[in-house]
């Protein structure tokens, strides 16, 4: 390399993946991490649905 060519040479693309077939355990464990996406959505709209959760707890005086 000479003193002329500065900066960062771009990295090689990688070559793609082949699309693989998913084999049993695979498609398990995607299928249970669709369930725990759907049981954690239920549980933001059940948890945004109500009101406060909590009330009370340490309260500021106004005093400095």
């Amino acid at each position: 390399m000479s003193g002329r060519e500065g900066g960062k040479k771009k990295p090689l693309k990688a070559p793609k993946k082949e699309q693989s077939e998913m084999d049993e355990d695979t498609a398990a464990f995607k299928a249970k991490q669709k369930e725990q996406q759907k049981a954690l959505e239920a549980a933001k709209q059940k948890a945004t649905k109500g009101g406060p959760l909590l009330q009370g707890g340490i309260k500021k005086s106004g005093k400095k």
